[in-house]
């Protein structure tokens, strides 16, 4: 086997070993069913696995990842999880999570200020598109930095996937009904001190 999967499996075991030993019949409860009360629309990048920067367990959160944490209106996957989540494991709240030094994010910007699309034509480029134009909307050439404007950019992104999210079927649902009472957030994730930033964007039901 490779020496990269010997290790996820030597790893694997180690860690439900010391799971075991630490909380008995934890494996057998988990079985039984879930009920996390978070489902989290985040980035792809290894960088930013949500389980471990939130100190959470197996169960805590409901997770869907993806290049650059979009929530496209035409997605069936993500429409998917979404309602999943919400009128069938109960979550209570939606977040979607950025990060800074986003690869998805920094290609976006650099095609941005090219004036092209990211590699037209291609998967990767028809689900970066809304991205890209976003970069475009913000006029990366006046950005202090290619930081700040990949910081803005990230932001930017995160309430347009706010937005969204609110703008599904899903949602409006839930809050036409008044069955779940359910808020939707936005957070940036910050590599460099492992800190959540709350961007103040949370919406709930009207009153």
């Amino acid at each position: 086997m490779d020496t990269a999967l010997a290790r996820l499996f030597t790893a694997n075991a180690q860690w439900a070993s010391a799971v075991n030993s630490a909380e008995p019949g934890f494996f057998e409860a988990s079985a039984k069913g879930q009920s996390p009360k978070i489902l989290w629309f985040g980035c792809s990048d290894s960088r930013v696995p949500e389980s471990v920067l939130t100190a959470s367990k197996p169960g805590d959160i409901f997770v869907h990842r993806n290049i650059a944490n979009q929530f496209h209106l035409h997605d069936d996957s993500a429409l998917s999880v979404l309602t999943y989540a919400v009128d069938h494991v109960g979550v209570d709240h939606v977040v979607v999570v950025g990060h800074t030094q986003c690869g998805g994010a920094a290609a976006c910007h650099q095609s941005a200020l090219a004036g092209a699309a990211f590699a037209p034509g291609t998967p990767l480029g028809r689900w970066l598109e809304p991205l890209t134009e976003l970069a475009a909307s913000l006029d990366p050439h006046n950005a202090s930095s290619t930081e700040d404007a990949l910081n803005q950019l990230v932001e930017a992104n995160v309430r347009q996937q706010v937005d969204n999210v609110v703008a599904s079927s899903t949602i409006q649902n839930a809050w036409a009904t008044g069955q779940k009472k359910v808020w939707v957030h936005g957070f940036v994730y910050n590599l460099k001190d492992g800190l959540l930033k709350d961007l103040g964007v949370s919406r709930g039901a009207p009153a």
